[in-house]
């Protein structure tokens, strides 16, 4: 949770960039109640910030005209690049609050002149960016605790969990983190398994920073690790499937990494690739959706296999029903014969 001084200074960088807001705005862009908002508007009016209050249906709240906190300067294509970057966080997938990305692009804002102002707002205005809608999302705290740790030469500990769903404890020697396809990876050496790794950082259950120091490996490079681990995972199969579901629909169950999603006269198309073609039967049947595969045959056949596997389990669950009634029923006539 965020210290109250940072919603402070988000409510005076918000009012910097904005002629007025009212309470409704604040509290919305810093998850908040209203009530929240007048009594920090009350504790920066105590300060001596000039922040006045604007009663009537247009009220709200301003800074008095003319006051200006110190600026920082940027150039535009360096406020460009913030801004990008702020407003694509949903696609790091980095659990980061709202008011830390509002009051960021606040104060980026306010060092604009108007023009570019406008324009850089224009982008926040009218881009939306879905993220990838996964279970777990990073501790942007971990991320810098790793990365730090990873600086320093320092091990951590770590609960981690499998995709077994198996929790083991661990101690690892972090050498870097590596963003791959909505995934950030930490890339180390496991003390537990006497080997180098990968640890997926939303699988993290709690990380605690030691005082230990390692000694790092000058010939490891964890980038050209990750690259070996991750990205040179061959994409045999090229697939594309039609998804008889309106847009939203698709985006909401796939998320943007897993493929290209592009809306057709009679749906959606949905364009991959895959190494293992049961694995993508099984997960197109998942999502519980409308479909029909367009290439390649292949996974067609892997479908039709899969039909047959759930009809055996069916057939075989059934069949052991009634085998179980047949043999509780002899066994009611041997006992009354008895």
């Amino acid at each position: 949770m965020y210290h109250p001084t940072t919603r402070l200074l988000t409510i005076l960088e918000l009012l910097q960039t904005h002629p007025h807001m009212s309470g409704e705005e604040l509290a919305s862009r810093l998850e908040v109640e209203p009530r929240t908002v007048r009594r920090y508007i009350l504790m920066l009016q105590e300060m001596g910030m000039p922040v006045e209050g604007m009663r009537g249906p247009g009220g709200g709240y301003r800074l008095r005209p003319g006051f200006k906190l110190p600026p920082l300067l940027f150039t535009e294509e360096e406020a460009t690049a913030i801004v990008l970057g702020l407003l694509g966080a949903s696609w790091l997938e980095i659990d980061l609050p709202s008011v830390a990305l509002q009051g960021a692009l606040a104060k980026v804002y306010r060092v604009l002149p108007m023009k570019g102002r406008e324009r850089l707002q224009a982008i926040s205005s009218h881009m939306r960016l879905l993220p990838r809608a996964q279970d777990e999302h990073t501790n942007a705290e971990w991320l810098v605790v790793v990365s730090g740790a990873a600086q320093e030469h320092r091990r951590v500990t770590i609960e981690y969990c499998s995709h077994h769903n198996e929790v083991t404890q661990r101690t690892i020697e972090p050498y870097g983190v590596v963003g791959w396809r909505g995934r950030w990876y930490v890339v180390g050496y496991c003390c537990l398994r006497q080997g180098y790794r990968t640890f997926r950082l939303d699988r993290f259950r709690s990380v605690q920073l030691l005082s230990e120091t390692f000694l790092a490996d000058e010939d490891f490079d964890y980038r050209a690790y990750a690259d070996k681990h991750l990205t040179a995972v061959p994409a045999k199969w090229s697939i594309e499937v039609e998804f008889h579901a309106e847009l939203h629909l698709v985006q909401h169950k796939i998320p943007s990494a897993y493929g290209q999603l592009t809306a057709t006269p009679t749906g959606v198309l949905y364009q991959t690739h895959h190494v293992h073609l049961p694995t993508m039967a099984r997960y197109l049947v998942g999502l519980d959706l409308p479909f029909v595969i367009l290439h390649p045959p292949e996974l067609r056949e892997a479908l039709r296999q899969l039909a047959e596997e759930m009809m055996q389990i069916a057939n075989t669950s059934t069949q052991d029903h009634h085998n179980g009634k047949e043999t509780a029923h002899d066994y009611q006539s041997s006992a009354l014969e008895g």
